[in-house]
């Protein structure tokens, strides 16, 4: 069962920007980290930023540190990946998830620490 909802994906040319945003609609993670992941063709999925829980850390794949900021409103239960100077090797799906455990800490960036996720909502950057 879904529980996470995304949203903001699309087409964008490189070095264009994208905003994601992630909804939990009649639930709230607001004592969970949350993180975003991308899965692209033939790929595992892979962490690509998260935040704790009370939004004081937050954590990024080297390859986004500079580029992609992510953020939560803990009032309004929602979590945002701002996405700058895209890359084509951005393109993927990408993924809301919340933490299994209640005040994750960004030790463990593995999918495996994230027991509820969205659907997902595809990003494509073209060169």
């Amino acid at each position: 069962q879904v529980q996470l909802v995304e949203s903001g994906g699309g087409l964008v040319q490189a070095g264009g920007s994208l905003r994601l945003s992630c909804a939990a609609p009649g639930r709230t993670f607001s004592r969970y980290g949350m993180g975003w992941f991308r899965q692209a063709p033939g790929q595992e999925r892979e962490f690509v930023a998260g935040i704790s829980w009370d939004a004081r850390n937050t954590y990024y794949l080297d390859s986004v540190k500079g580029r992609f900021t992510i953020s939560r409103d803990i009032a309004k239960n929602t979590v945002t990946l701002q996405m700058n100077s895209l890359k084509p090797e951005d393109t993927a799906v990408y993924y809301c998830a919340a933490a299994k455990a209640p005040l994750w800490n960004g030790v463990n960036k593995s999918p495996a620490a994230f027991g509820t996720w969205g659907q997902g909502t595809q990003v494509t950057v073209s060169s």
